[in-house]
């Protein structure tokens, strides 16, 4: 356990001692609050527009701050985490291997699970920053309007359990190469596949439809932007995070058989 909390305290004051963290999170805060504003900005001015306009005041959909501005609050910043977690986890292994402490840090009395949840967490405690000051933006539609508490929350909870499988992913594609811009390109790749995955769905048979759907990110955030927690998506993910953390398991035990 002591082993553990070092890797994860190195790995996390790491992030905070060059430019990455802060330029990470502030280009995220950025371009989160720029969708959040134009978001925002359009359903002010629907509103504004339906008491002028019976007609357009019967369309409830468009005056519904929760379907309107909330919901699409979560699909922007998990696209824009697209964008993002592949440049937090690019440099976790591939840094390690380009100056050579890979092979020390594996020689210590340490398991590569240590090593590899340290890391993990670290990252996920970055992430978690990260999308924990975005709740600015939940608190100015409560301000504001009238969202129901529920979406808000397993929105929330949806953004964690994405931003957990995006780092494991990236966490495989940093264990793969000692360059961190291949790293970072790998994990934006197959991220952006398993993103627009279910795009094909409609054009194959009802079969491999269904499963391009199911492998599909996008199919399990849905539910908890509306508001619900279904165990087939907690599930989902979980298998997700599992699957990719034991495949750079394996990367690095493959490192100690290679001498």
């Amino acid at each position: 356990m002591r082993n553990f909390y070092l890797i994860f305290k190195k790995e996390f004051k790491s992030y905070f001692s060059s430019p990455i963290a802060y330029v990470v999170i502030t280009m995220f805060l950025i371009l989160s609050g720029y969708f959040f504003y134009n978001t925002f900005a359009l359903f002010s001015t629907i509103s504004f527009n339906a008491t002028i306009d019976p007609a357009l005041a019967k369309q409830v959909g468009l005056l519904n701050i929760t379907e309107s501005v909330a919901r699409p609050l979560f699909g922007n910043i998990s696209v824009i985490l697209l964008l993002m977690v592949p440049l937090l986890t690019m440099r976790l292994f591939s840094e390690e291997k380009k100056s050579g402490t890979i092979e020390l840090l594996l020689t210590y009395p340490v398991t590569d699970m240590e090593v590899l949840l340290g890391k993990f967490l670290a990252c996920m405690a970055v992430f978690t920053i990260m999308i924990a000051l975005t709740v600015l933006y939940p608190i100015l539609i409560i301000a504001f309007g009238q969202p129901e508490a529920g979406p808000i929350i397993t929105g929330y909870i949806g953004l964690f359990f994405v931003g957990a499988s995006f780092v494991s992913l990236g966490i495989f594609a940093s264990s793969l190469t000692e360059n961190q811009i291949i790293a970072a390109t790998v994990a934006f790749g197959l991220l952006l596949l398993f993103w627009m995955i279910s795009f094909s769905a409609s054009l194959a048979g009802p079969i491999v439809g269904d499963i391009l759907s199911y492998i599909s990110m996008t199919t399990h955030l849905e539910g908890f932007a509306k508001g619900v927690i279904d165990t087939e998506d907690v599930v989902y993910y979980l298998i997700f995070i599992t699957l990719f953390l034991f495949l750079t398991l394996r990367i690095l035990e493959s490192k100690k058989w290679r001498g």
